[in-house]
């Protein structure tokens, strides 16, 4: 398979990236994972307006939480968190357009739920992103568990 964008394994069962092609959907799908989670809005940069039925019909479950990049917020954080808790053990593949907000959403969920090292959880694109990052995203990165109601 051609990797996505920015392809990055976070964890065994959790693969990540920027916006997959119709065809990576269906190489993804091929490749086990049960399950699509995409955080990029419906109008972000080669977004698939159709892409929910796309993976449906893939046989995958579809989660769309489009996330403004201009304001993450911890509710955004707190459904991200729910939907993976409640997909724990299956294999997903977790999207935006570019692994930006992907990164910062799965290093909260790895270090806030499931006790992984700040170290461990920081992707490379995250690592090479975090000191470029703007008062937004520097706010969202400094999110505890306490702001997440855990």
């Amino acid at each position: 398979m051609e990797k996505p964008l920015n392809y990055y394994q976070s964890t065994e069962k959790v693969g990540t990236s920027g916006q997959p092609s119709k065809e990576q959907l269906a190489d993804i799908a091929r490749m086990g994972y049960e399950a699509v989670v995409n955080l990029a809005m419906h109008d972000s940069e080669g977004a698939i307006p159709d892409e929910g039925s796309i993976v449906a019909g893939l046989e995958m479950s579809y989660f769309h939480i489009p996330v403004p990049f201009e304001r993450p917020t911890a509710d955004h954080l707190r459904t991200f968190c729910g939907i993976m808790s409640v997909l724990e053990g299956k294999k997903v593949w977790v999207h935006c357009a570019v692994n930006a907000r992907v990164s910062a959403f799965m290093f909260h969920y790895l270090t806030r739920l499931r006790g992984v090292s700040e170290e461990d959880a920081t992707s490379p694109f995250l690592k090479e992103w975090r000191p470029l990052m703007d008062e937004a995203w520097e706010s969202f990165m400094a999110l505890g568990k306490g702001d997440l109601g855990l």
